[in-house]
């Protein structure tokens, strides 16, 4: 099951992506958000799973969607070098414990939604992954569990500012301005989507492809991941946790080579399974 949330008539709206569009759940009586629907649990699912049972549904066109922000998380974690040919490009080795970092609520944006890059840093670029959305309350919770706390995946670009990222210790420079966190269109349902397959990763800006990798590669799997996470943080329904990014970003070509990204670029993430993210910058 795909879900999305979307604006209509200055409201936020939830709906399903089926084969023949966007069907509105919110008009058919479900709730306007999708924190509500995480949290209606699988019960929620099997009411959505009915409505959508209906072949005469009116649905909507979805490349015509103004998207709204896919949750309303109250945390937005961050894996740091979970490739290990993204770690070895930009001079490290892989970590030998998950590398967490965060990103600020303000940081979310919606899919298709401009974002604005400060012109007081120039050296920004691109992370195409895989984010996992919490669907209950996760607190010190097993490995071999922790995707039962998982609601669904999708797609996330983690926009980082080089040029601040590595002025100290910490990333959260580089990493936490408005609007670098795009993610979405839509949320794919655990039950329909494997993270540890090899499902591809891909990025590409102004139509040129600049990454493709797979989940399978990933140094910590999601399970780990979402376990991990729990033991320092209380994760709850609706936060974000986006996984890291497979090798290709401009911090690891040359020096000489690197052309940042800059105002009138437009980024695509792909992830199979899942969707396309468009991301214009201004």
């Amino acid at each position: 099951m795909k879900l999305l949330t979307f604006i209509k008539d200055g409201k936020t709206r939830v709906g399903a992506l089926t084969d023949r569009g966007v069907a509105d759940l919110t008009a058919l009586g479900l709730p306007d958000n999708m924190n509500d629907i995480i949290a209606g649990g699988d019960a929620m699912k099997k009411r959505i799973g009915g409505a959508l049972m209906d072949g005469k549904l009116a649905v909507l066109d979805f490349s015509a969607l103004e998207f709204a922000n896919i949750t309303v998380p109250q945390k937005i974690v961050c894996v740091g070098l979970n490739y290990k040919s993204h770690a070895e490009e930009t001079g490290g080795t892989a970590p030998k414990d998950i590398v967490f970092f965060s990103k600020f609520n303000d940081a979310l944006t919606p899919a298709g939604k401009s974002v604005t890059l400060p012109p007081w840093q120039r050296c920004y670029d691109y992370e195409a992954e895989l984010v996992v959305v919490i669907g209950k309350e996760a607190w010190n919770v097993p490995r071999e569990s922790a995707l039962d706390y998982v609601f669904g995946y999708t797609c996330g670009n983690d926009l980082s500012a080089r040029d601040s990222q590595f002025l100290s210790g910490q990333w959260l420079a580089g990493k936490a301005f408005p609007g670098f966190g795009p993610a979405g269109p839509v949320i794919v349902t655990a039950d329909s989507f494997d993270p540890d397959a090899d499902n591809g990763v891909y990025c590409a800006v102004n139509g040129v492809q600049v990454q493709s990798g797979v989940t399978s590669d990933m140094i910590f799997s999601c399970a780990e991941i979402v376990s991990t996470a729990s033991r320092f943080f209380r994760l709850g329904p609706g936060d974000l946790i986006f996984t890291g990014t497979p090798a290709g970003v401009i911090l690891g070509k040359e020096k000489g080579s690197r052309v940042w990204l800059k105002p009138g670029d437009t980024v695509t993430v792909s992830i199979d399974g899942i969707g396309t993210l468009v991301t214009p910058l201004v």
